[in-house]
């Protein structure tokens, strides 16, 4: 396929969606960030027998179907207790009940429950003071919460404490799953300095690895391997190279421009990465790129740090089948944008509405830190008015 520059925002997407191919499905235990590869059906009902909601004393509506006033005048006879984790060995007749508490499997002949709190008890005798109890009260139904058989979650599910929890109470151990990709980073500049180190004239703090090693944490999937390089082409090249044969998704950040030290375009070429697009009509990260290996998906990132991570929210959560969800909420007050790029705009959203916040310049990261939300607007047109409806992506 030849290489494409100055595409669209949605030509790019699309480009992406069909040339990054998930790994290979394996059965292994869930784990937050992870995709499943199958839909997941449940093995059991859930709860697996009528369960009690809460403490109290269990027995049969009918045998005590007295409304009114009068519901405190037939004492029940209390004949057994069922703590939770057991299975009650008695069935409950006409006028009995059981103590019984949360969780614990109603006993046979027994369909309501009446809390603790609303009842008198004389030795065994039972005496209920709830004129507004229901039949059925406080008892959660065989399969209320999933029937067997029935679909568990879906297919392409982002799994997360709940979903991975929800699991686990159906008894499953494992699930067909995506593996977490090995993702490397390369981050390129001469000028960059670690972080804790002294800053000299001309330099700067390197600190787009950091933001992006904590985007990828987000989504739980591990930096795995993380290299500084030089603008210098060959010392570059070698970086790449060990690289490409050690992940399954590669990141570069900077370099990716036109400029005299952009050399990363060039260093890829000469590691046969086929380059699938280089630009794209937005702002910010324009001069982003698109390659692959081998399959394997590589990301030039610009290096500005908000570029960097727009570009990331936007493509590689994409590669990583975790893109972002979208909105669509009003404009909080007017914007202005020049024509001809999809802006994506560091914004404010609350109550059904977003403001776009000031200080968009793609070096400013203070900005970002206060978002919680990117805003697309078109390329087409340049005057967006108070209250029109745009995409919003809420960010992690």
């Amino acid at each position: 396929m030849a290489a494409k520059s100055l595409i669209s925002v949605d030509e790019a997407l699309a480009l992406i969606r069909d040339l990054v191919t998930p790994l290979s499905p394996v059965w292994q235990a869930p784990a937050v960030g992870r995709v499943l590869a199958d839909d997941v059906y449940a093995p059991i009902d859930l709860p697996g027998w009528p369960q009690a909601s809460m403490d109290g004393y269990a027995f049969a509506w009918e045998s005590h179907a007295v409304s009114g006033p009068d519901v405190a005048r037939r004492p029940l006879r209390i004949i057994g207790e069922v703590p939770a984790g057991a299975a009650p060995d008695f069935t409950l007749g006409p006028g009995e009940a059981a103590r019984i508490f949360t969780g614990a499997m109603m006993p046979s002949g027994a369909d309501t429950l009446v809390i603790q709190e609303r009842v008198t008890v004389m030795g065994n005798r039972l005496t209920i003071e709830d004129a507004a109890l229901q039949p059925g009260a406080n008892v959660r139904p065989a399969g209320s919460e999933i029937p067997r058989g029935a679909l568990a979650l879906p297919r392409g599910h982002v799994l997360n404490p709940a979903s991975i929890g929800f699991l686990a109470s159906l008894g499953l151990e494992k699930a067909m799953i995506h593996p977490a990709p090995r993702v490397g980073l390369i981050t390129t500049g001469n000028e960059l300095t670690p972080p804790g180190e002294p800053l000299q004239p001309g330099r700067v703090y390197e600190s787009n690895s950091f933001a992006l090693k904590a985007a990828l944490e987000q989504t739980g999937t591990p930096l795995t391997v993380h290299r500084l390089a030089p603008d210098e082409p060959a010392a570059l090249e070698a970086i790449i190279r060990q690289a490409l044969g050690a992940t399954d998704v590669l990141l570069l950040t900077g370099g990716v421009s036109v400029g005299d030290y952009d050399f990363v375009a060039r260093a890829l070429d000469a590691c046969k990465v086929q380059s699938i697009f280089h630009g794209v009509r937005q702002r910010p990260g324009k001069p982003f790129y698109f390659g692959v290996w081998e399959k394997m998906p590589v990301f030039g990132l610009p290096g500005n740090p908000s570029s960097v991570l727009t570009c990331f929210y936007v493509y590689v959560l994409e590669a990583l089948g975790k893109g972002l969800r979208t909105e669509r909420l009003a404009l909080a007050k007017p914007y202005r944008k020049a024509g001809g790029l999809t802006h994506f705009l560091k914004g404010a959203a609350e109550g059904g509405a977003v403001e776009p916040l000031g200080a968009q310049e793609s070096y400013r990261m203070s900005t970002y830190a206060r978002a919680n939300c990117l805003i697309r607007l078109p390329e087409e047109g340049s005057d967006f008015a108070e209250g029109t409806l745009v995409d919003v992506y809420p960010l992690p």
